[in-house]
């Protein structure tokens, strides 16, 4: 399935996960990710499924002064 990851057009295996979304880009924590606007507990990455066509962020906050 086609996805797109930050942007980034990705092709994920069929009833890909969040969990594999985020496996894929494999960013430093800490991290929030939200699927089509909507935010994603870490608990449910797992159980999570993507759908073709599907948008995943996944960001990152920004420190300092």
């Amino acid at each position: 399935m086609n996805v797109l990851i930050n942007q980034t057009p990705t092709e994920l295996p069929a009833g890909a996960t969040v969990a594999d979304a985020v496996a894929h880009l494999a960013p430093r924590p800490p991290f929030a990710v939200a699927v089509n606007m909507q935010f994603i507990p870490n608990t449910r990455y797992a159980e999570q499924s993507l759908a073709d066509g599907d948008q995943v962020e996944i960001i990152a906050p920004v420190t300092g002064g």
